[in-house]
């Protein structure tokens, strides 16, 4: 799987490397993040608890720094650990541009998963990760200035493999959700409320596994923010 996505973020380059250096920043802006903490000069760790349906699961990650050239640019790696149900790596390059008096955050990210993990459908992780991507850098964004960031959509995209017996209806409750999420209509409450339930019945039915694979859709974003924002 692989991510890029571009943020223009209403602060200076210097305040944004600042507060991608500060672990009580990353950890009140990442949805679900109950500790962040830096291990090493080149490596951090976190937990992250996220309710995915019915499952409420907490990840851990780890990730290490290289090629730093502060304030403009790095490399993460990182790994998250769901237990033997499944597992996801990734790693990311990160750029950092002056542009005025803000900031134009790029990065290309990439990940790799396994376990049961690898049995969701690529869509489904897409789509929330690429959510939570738009939720965090909102909450960083404003937490900085006060403003919300100007974003181009995140691109994903994910190597087309074999697709599971089950993939027509994978493909019409993914169709489902993503027609919830992007209607803009509809009161963000009552959508995080209507998904929930979907999922619920597709999870309580054995769908790509049964309810706990669902909870490891959590694992893949740990991955993505740690290889993100963790610098």
């Amino acid at each position: 799987m692989e991510m890029t996505g571009e943020y223009r973020i209403p602060a200076s380059r210097d305040a944004v490397w600042q507060a991608l250096n500060d672990p009580e920043v990353l950890k009140a802006c990442i949805p679900g993040c109950e500790a962040l903490e830096r291990t090493a000069d080149d490596a951090m760790s976190a937990r992250v608890t996220a309710k995915v349906g019915p499952v409420k699961a907490t990840f851990v990650g780890q990730v290490t720094f290289s090629n730093v050239h502060a304030p403009e640019s790095y490399t993460i790696t990182g790994e998250g650990k769901g237990g033997v149900a499944g597992f996801a790596k990734g790693g990311a390059d990160v750029r950092l541009a002056e542009d005025g008096d803000a900031t134009v955050l790029t990065y290309d990210a990439r990940a790799q998963v396994g376990g049961k993990l690898a049995q969701l459908g690529s869509r489904l992780i897409d789509t929330t990760a690429k959510k939570l991507a738009d939720e965090f850098f909102g909450a960083f964004a404003t937490r900085l200035s006060g403003d919300e960031p100007t974003m181009a959509s995140p691109t994903l995209t994910t190597p087309t493999d074999a697709e599971p017996a089950d993939a027509a209806a994978r493909e019409e409750l993914t169709d489902r959700i993503e027609h919830k999420i992007d209607d803009e209509s509809l009161d963000l409450g009552e959508v995080a409320e209507e998904i929930e339930e979907e999922v619920e019945v597709a999870a309580g039915r054995g769908f790509l596994g049964g309810p706990y694979v669902w909870g490891l859709l959590a694992l893949i974003v740990v991955i993505l923010f740690l290889a993100v924002v963790s610098r």
